[in-house]
């Protein structure tokens, strides 16, 4: 009985563990926007907080979270490479779902008080990208559901995007079409399901 009692003992106390490296895997089918939200159970109500409160389509900021870090919540840029052999440091600081600069979330924290705001966190990181959607829409003239625009302000900054950095570089006009293309999709796929959505979380008592 002992022997037992440890080993139930034991398996509650991994339950936690279980339950925090679960949370933070990747959806996993990040191709449908419904299933993502099914799968990760808080997520839509995060999103469509976001979405209200910084005039910013759910499709959109779950579009660019994919192109910025397919959902995986520590995501680095990958390392340089030194003599085409040898890892070399990375190019940036970026970092989490939004592969936001460290300096740029300390913008972000200081401009709405969520200073105890983690870019691995996902609430934080999709309320991050609404505001600064939100701010590229004042400063740079661009509709709240222009996403291929809105992608390249995310990538070039609401600086470089009014002094045009973005046209000579056809690479990252390509990237923004993709991610304009996703948003659609998803959007298309939110059409129908987001009434279900809207009653689990009602059921649940998140709204």
């Amino acid at each position: 009985m002992t022997k037992n009692n440890n080993v139930w003992k034991l398996a509650l106390l991994a339950l936690p563990l279980l339950a925090a490296g679960c949370a933070t895997t990747p959806p996993s089918n990040t191709d449908n926007v419904c299933e993502i939200f099914r799968e990760k159970d808080d997520w839509y109500h995060d999103a469509a907080k976001s979405a209200r409160k910084w005039n910013t389509p759910i499709a959109t900021m779950m579009a660019t979270l994919h192109q910025e870090s397919r959902f995986v919540h520590d995501a680095k840029p990958p390392r340089t490479k030194i003599l085409w052999i040898f890892p070399g440091p990375r190019p940036s600081d970026a970092y989490g779902y939004s592969q936001a600069l460290g300096t740029t979330w300390k913008s972000y924290q200081r401009a709405t008080g969520n200073y105890g705001g983690d870019r691995d966190d996902f609430e934080d990181a999709i309320d991050f990208v609404g505001w600064y959607h939100n701010t590229s829409q004042r400063q740079c003239r661009i509709k709240s559901n222009d996403t291929y625009h809105l992608y390249l302000a995310y990538h070039e900054g609401q600086g470089g995007f009014n002094r045009r950095t973005y046209r000579n570089k056809k690479w990252l006009q390509k990237v923004a079409h993709k991610v304009s293309a996703r948003a659609q999709n998803y959007q298309r796929q939110l059409n129908s399901c987001e009434a279900s959505l809207k009653k689990r979380k009602k059921f649940l008592g998140l709204f």
